[in-house]
């Protein structure tokens, strides 16, 4: 098989041409995933404010789920662009395929623990009935159907990794819009569809995700020439622990968000049930002000990984100082806007006058983070994929755990007012970044000396 021309342009074109073209196409693509959770969320809070808190609860059992596709799906868009370019195609299949073994075994394990969890893991927080009863429906269909979530990463990321970026967004972009179709025609019972309530928003939630993993499944079969898939080679093999290897710290810094989010809410619960709702409302508009830095890294890793392949130095630090100057510029926009229309904001969630007043503080203090987490995510990535995972992973595991509920509690015992506490936010991410600058600064400095040998 002749060199597929996605790998030349990996390699030649120029990189800012380069990053724009790969990276743009995800942008709009996760502004679209991310869209329609903020819009489930505020289709959700027109039945109740109980039923917005049963959702953010869910938020961060979602998150892991989301984090063992993502962290798979990392693994395959870091390994199959540095097999590819270093010319071992056998591998790169190999790869591949074991990919769709890891999202199967997967899917299963989330099947069974969506058949027993979610009640007990609403009951542990809240004696709320509504949002205990919600919860669990909302739950349930979630976790035992995310099999769209796992394999629509996958195929997803295979397009990227193989210079189809454009085609990924237009899958994802399909399930978003279905999703955001849907939503009130199943929660409220529009026309002909029955009135779901809460189960309504997770079945369109999981109807969208499915459609985009067929979609994606049958584009790479159709149109991606540097992957065969083969059923004999979907199973277990030596690739499958090079993938959870190379994605663990994508896999553990959802995770640990999840676990955050859930070790945040319990401090915050300590307070009201509208401060746990106030914070979900925070993670899902956080989650879409970075959805360019996430696009930013799709469209950059396989770029580093396959120029690593290569030994192109030049070219990876171009990308690299690129994709830092466009985050930053982007994330200070979003900042901003963020700073003056709070509360418009909160109106979209049909705030009450409580969460309105709460809502408008918070959203102030916690949005000038944005342009430092923007930071410390590119430098995460840019470790990566440049064969430094286990820095990307302690600075994953200090930002997305081990500082944050750390200062969350602290200012909660030291000062016991809720205001305060919005603070751990941005102090979160000053000390993040600081840890950021430190480990990428090392990695460089171990690549150029890898180079130069």
């Amino acid at each position: 098989m002749g060199e597929p021309r996605h790998e030349n342009k990996l390699g030649t074109m120029p990189c800012g041409r380069l990053l724009a073209s790969m990276s743009i196409p995800m942008m709009i693509s996760f502004f679209i995933q991310a869209m329609y959770n903020i819009i489930d969320s505020m289709f959700v809070a027109m039945l109740s404010e109980n039923a917005l808190t049963a959702v953010s609860l869910a938020f961060p059992v979602q998150q892991i789920i989301n984090a063992v596709g993502v962290g798979i799906a990392a693994g395959i868009t870091a390994l199959v662009p540095r097999y590819l370019g270093s010319g071992d195609e056998r591998t790169a299949n190999q790869v591949a395929n074991s990919g769709i073994f890891l999202n199967g075994t997967a899917a299963l394990i989330f099947l069974i623990f969506g058949i027993f969890l979610p009640s007990a893991f609403y009951r542990m927080q809240t004696d709320v009935p509504e949002i205990v009863q919600g919860g669990t429906v909302y739950l349930t269909i979630v976790m035992c159907l995310g099999t769209g979530v796992l394999f629509g990463q996958y195929f997803e990321k295979m397009l990227v990794a193989s210079g189809y970026a454009r085609h990924a967004m237009i899958c994802q972009a399909t399930g978003a819009v279905f999703n955001i179709v849907f939503d009130p025609l199943l929660i409220f019972g529009l026309g002909p569809f029955p009135e779901m309530g809460i189960a309504g928003a997770a079945t369109a939630t999981v109807l969208g995700q499915i459609l985009a993993t067929i979609m994606a499944g049958w584009m790479n079969m159709k149109i991606n020439r540097s992957i065969r898939f083969e059923i004999r080679r979907m199973r277990p093999t030596p690739e499958c622990g090079e993938i959870l290897k190379t994605g663990l710290p994508s896999m553990i810094t959802i995770g640990l968000n999840s676990a955050s989010t859930f070790a945040v809410n319990q401090i915050l619960l300590a307070y009201s049930t509208t401060a746990a709702a106030v914070y979900g409302i925070w993670i899902k508009l956080q989650n879409f002000a970075y959805m360019p830095v996430f696009g930013m890294n799709n469209g950059m890793i396989p770029i580093l990984s396959y120029n690593l392949g290569k030994k192109s130095s030049d070219r990876i630090h171009e990308t690299t100082r690129l994709a830092f100057l466009w985050v930053l510029i982007l994330t200070l926009a979003e900042a901003v806007i963020l700073e003056l229309i709070p509360g418009g904001v909160l109106r979209l969630f049909s705030a009450s006058g409580e969460m309105m007043t709460m809502g408008t503080a918070a959203l102030r203090v916690m949005c000038i983070s944005l342009p430092l987490g923007g930071a410390s995510i590119i430098s995460s990535a840019s470790m990566q994929a440049l064969r430094h995972p286990m820095d990307t992973l302690i600075l994953n595991i200090f930002r997305q755990f081990v500082v944050i509920v750390s200062v969350f509690a602290l200012l909660s015992g030291v000062f016991h007012r809720l205001g305060a506490l919005w603070a751990a936010v941005p102090v979160t991410e000053v000390i993040s970044v600081i840890l950021a600058m430190l480990l990428y600064k090392r990695t460089m400095e171990d690549l150029n000396r890898e180079l130069e040998n």
